[in-house]
């Protein structure tokens, strides 16, 4: 990856230990990049960031609503959740209304990563299951969005309706060509676009007012739902959600495998994408963190800006023995 930008060192003591490097983009929806760190035009796989994309389809086609869908449902949809049962439950009484099992779903099953559904299996000698899977919100809302469309069962299949519709969707709001996709770890295909694309289709989520047309109506609706129900987006203990309670509903993030965070700011009308080089998710949240804070919408203060930010990096006994440092050209970022 070329044209990175150094953005997060670790230290240990007065030894810089790693230095993580990579891209950042804050587009406004007005069609301008408001500040940028890197390269703006590096293609990237975003991942499961762009998981308010993909569930565009399902609230846009009149899914959602035909289903009865609730905020929470569709917080879920845009989720990469821990697998607790806050988490695993909806997904099976979501299914259980489609006339579904949890065999429908094709995103293979995954060890929980909430500690208390993990010690429960292990307990009990039994094996995860599909909707232990990160990614099973997501899959569900497929899977609604194939049954209002007539879709077979192969919903991942690039070409299978759902993902024509999730392309097609990916486009529009990147404004960019997809120049191809991988195949992610739920195997459902995921589409790349440049870190400029990415953050320009945050900010659309962003200026979504819910009183435009059903493209309007949808971005507002996954925007607001992630909002309201942060712990279904992630789970405890986890960035996603102790970032997005700490803003009180002022902006929306969302992080994918590899080091990708993205931000969708309501009232500035702001969309930011994030990438480390290395694919370290400590790179990735500290950088969100502080455009997070220059950008006002978090405070510097809080408990959950400096753990993100600046650690610290605790030893076993507890006792302080690094942290980390944010480039000056970010850190001295201010809307």
């Amino acid at each position: 990856m070329k044209n990175t930008e150094p953005l997060v060192e670790v230290w240990r003591g007065p030894f810089r230990e790693s230095l993580h490097r990579g891209h950042a983009v804050i587009w406004d929806a007005g069609g301008d990049i408001v500040a940028a760190w890197g390269d703006p035009d590096a293609v990237i796989l975003p991942r499961s960031s762009c998981k308010m994309v993909q569930a565009l389809p399902l609230v846009e086609s009149g899914a959602a609503e035909a289903y009865g869908l609730t905020d929470a449902q569709l917080a879920l949809a845009c989720a990469s959740h821990q697998g607790a049962h806050v988490h695993t439950d909806m997904v099976a009484a979501w299914l259980a209304d489609l006339g579904l099992s949890e065999e429908a779903l094709r995103c293979g099953p995954q060890m929980p990563n909430d500690r208390d559904a993990r010690n429960e299996l292990i307990r009990g000698y039994r094996e995860p299951g599909q909707s232990h899977n990160n990614c099973s919100g997501k899959h569900s809302g497929f899977l609604t969005l194939g049954r209002h469309l007539g879709a077979g069962p192969e919903y991942v299949d690039t070409d299978h309706p759902v993902q024509r519709a999730v392309k097609a969707v990916f486009e529009e709001v990147t404004g960019e060509d997809s120049p191809g996709h991988g195949i992610d770890g739920c195997s459902a295909p995921n589409f790349a676009c440049t870190m400029t694309g990415l953050a320009r289709a945050m900010a659309g989520f962003a200026a979504a007012t819910g009183d435009g047309g059903a493209r309007d109506q949808a971005q507002f609706r996954l925007t607001r739902a992630m909002a309201a129900y942060p712990h279904l987006v992630a789970g405890e203990g986890r960035a996603c959600t102790i970032l997005m309670r700490a803003m009180n509903g002022r902006a929306s993030i969302k992080t994918g495998a590899e080091a990708v965070f993205v931000g969708i700011l309501t009232e500035q009308k702001l969309g930011i994408a994030v990438k480390i080089e290395d694919g370290t998710t400590r790179g990735a949240e500290a950088v969100i963190t502080q455009l997070l804070i220059g950008a006002g919408v978090l405070a510097a203060d809080h408990p959950a800006a400096i753990r993100y930010r600046h650690g610290p990096i605790l030893n076993r006994r507890g006792i302080e023995t690094g942290a980390y440092r944010i480039s000056d050209s970010l850190a001295g970022w201010r809307l």
